[in-house]
């Protein structure tokens, strides 16, 4: 499996795989309202297509236009992992330490079919809650993951992965925000729109903080909860 997992280095892989039918045999998160105007159509197809090289925006362009308007969203399910996705074993993850590869395995269990409530779209619990807003940026993620080390701080924006930055060994190594946006502007239809156009998203408690343990952490949360009150 170790051998099987050296792909999450990579990126996303510069020679597009196969476009494959959509599987029946899981659940699948229902269509996303958004009501998206043309000028915001074609604003999400290009925010989609920046994770690309230019080489592949013809066909892709195409492919994206047609899950936005199927799904209300772009999850990019060309990309999706060919291998199974779960919790492995901590030391079958490539990395350069071990923080990154404990991160990795939560990144995966988030998205374990027996764990996630939608997994091809990335929803782990919850109806809406994101581990990443397309597979492309599972894949930039991974890469940078497994470079990461331990003077270095990898920055996530709503599953957009800023980059690693300099710290040091006593700083987080993964600093996350999901769907930080201005107050005025926070209705679910603003909401709807923005995810639409793959701009923000919303990572429940613990889908976009990789951190989901299910009902264990959830009875354990309200009862630690309620105990304080």
């Amino acid at each position: 499996m170790m051998a099987e997992l050296k792909v999450l280095c990579n990126g996303i892989p510069d020679q597009l795989p196969e476009l494959k039918p959509r599987d029946t045999s899981i659940p699948h998160a229902p269509f996303r309202n958004n009501n998206l105007s043309e000028e915001e159509r074609k604003t999400a197809i290009k925010n989609a297509l920046r994770y690309f090289a230019p080489k592949h925006h013809k066909l892709l362009a195409t492919e994206f236009a047609e899950e936005l308007r199927n799904y209300g969203h772009i999850y990019m399910y060309r990309l999706l992992p060919q291998f199974q996705l779960k919790a492995y074993h901590i030391d079958a993850y490539p990395c350069v330490c071990k923080h990154a590869a404990a991160i990795m395995l939560m990144i995966m269990n988030n998205l374990d079919h027996v764990v996630a409530q939608y997994p091809h779209e990335l929803v782990t619990y919850g109806g809406n809650g994101q581990v990443f807003s397309n597979w492309a940026q599972f894949w930039l993620t991974m890469g940078y993951l497994s470079r990461l080390t331990t003077n270095q701080t990898l920055v996530m924006c709503s599953g957009h992965p800023q980059g690693l930055f300099p710290s040091n060994s006593s700083a987080p190594r993964v600093v996350i925000t999901n769907g930080m946006v201005i107050p005025n502007y926070s209705t679910s239809a603003d909401y709807d729109r923005m995810f639409a156009m793959g701009v923000t998203m919303y990572g429940q408690m613990t889908a976009g903080s990789y951190c989901y343990i299910g009902p264990q952490g959830i009875v354990h949360g309200t009862t630690i909860t309620v105990m304080n009150a």
